[in-house]
């Protein structure tokens, strides 16, 4: 999941090595890989769910992450590194509707298997040592997250102090949720867990979950007396204020698709006109009664 037209497709299709062009994803789509670990051993198989839409669809969230595969399920938010000034919305509102139904899961499992509960609940400390300074400052994500930050290419010929906050925000969200984070090319994908952390703010960051610390990220970007005026309750809403300070978010309206070229004047068209009429009528019914039937839905049923 992540931003629009952020690159989430080419990820995939690089992770599961097809040469071909990669199609604008439409709601949710699933594909899936195979791979030997070792020559003539059985072949694992790796189960991919993309949501399309950026933030626009966030109820579909709920669809591929059930109680049944909770325990093998990760997520990988990817964020458009061009378009700063969507990131943060982009990331908080992702991570926060994933998060809300994982832990609604766990809340049933400790009724129903308490020690699969236990179990998912603990493994998400697993990367971070009871000894780290930040253990009782950090939140980590309930289930294992990635972070990637696409189009390193255009975001290169930012501004290197503009580079320097996105990189550093991107370092305290990770490293706040527990996450691994990664700033590749859109075209360049390669993740090798054996590669050494890489933090320097004007090369592409590696920074695996666990091994980045508040005190080598350092504080948020700002003067002291920036810092001072800016009301916070966590270190959450006081490195978004900084963040959103220097890239305002856009607006929901700027954030929408582009004026429908179907309600341009110029391309009117009577027959064609009174056909789609009809079928934003048929569209609008469908959404009621889909709106119902989703409310209606136990997602973690077979």
């Amino acid at each position: 999941m992540g931003s629009k037209n952020g690159g989430k497709t080419t990820i995939i299709l690089r992770c599961l090595e097809r040469e071909e062009s990669p199609k604008p994803t439409l709601a949710l789509e699933y594909t899936f890989g195979r791979r030997a670990r070792r020559h003539n051993t059985p072949k694992d198989i790796a189960h991919f769910w993309e949501l399309g839409g950026g933030t626009s669809l966030l109820e579909l969230i709920r669809v591929p992450i059930t109680s049944h595969n909770i325990r093998s399920f990760a997520v990988v938010l990817v964020l458009d590194l061009s378009k700063p000034n969507e990131l943060w919305t982009t990331m908080e509102d992702l991570l926060q509707v994933t998060r809300n139904h994982v832990n609604k899961i766990l809340t049933k499992l400790e009724k129903t298997n308490a020690e699969v509960a236990a179990e998912i609940k603990q493994r998400k400390w697993n990367d971070l040592q009871r000894d780290h300074p930040d253990y009782e400052l950090v939140d980590p994500f309930p289930i294992p997250l990635m972070i990637i930050g696409s189009k390193y290419d255009l975001f290169q010929e930012f501004d290197s102090e503009m580079r320097k906050i996105i990189s550093k925000t991107l370092r305290f969200v990770s490293h706040y949720c527990g996450a691994s984070l990664v700033l590749i090319n859109h075209l360049a994908f390669g993740y090798d867990k054996s590669k050494s952390v890489s933090v320097d703010p004007s090369k592409p960051l590696f920074i695996p979950a666990g091994l980045d610390s508040l005190s080598q990220i350092g504080p948020p970007p700002a003067s002291d007396s920036d810092i001072g005026k800016l009301r916070a309750n966590t270190p959450w809403e006081l490195w978004k204020k900084v963040f959103e300070k220097t890239f305002p978010p856009k607006s929901l309206r700027d954030l929408q698709d582009t004026k429908d070229p179907a309600q341009d004047t110029q391309y009117a068209e009577y027959e064609v006109d009174v056909m789609r009429a009809e079928k934003n009528q048929e569209l609008e019914r469908y959404k009621r009664n889909a709106s119902k039937s989703w409310k209606e839905m136990d997602f973690d049923s077979d």
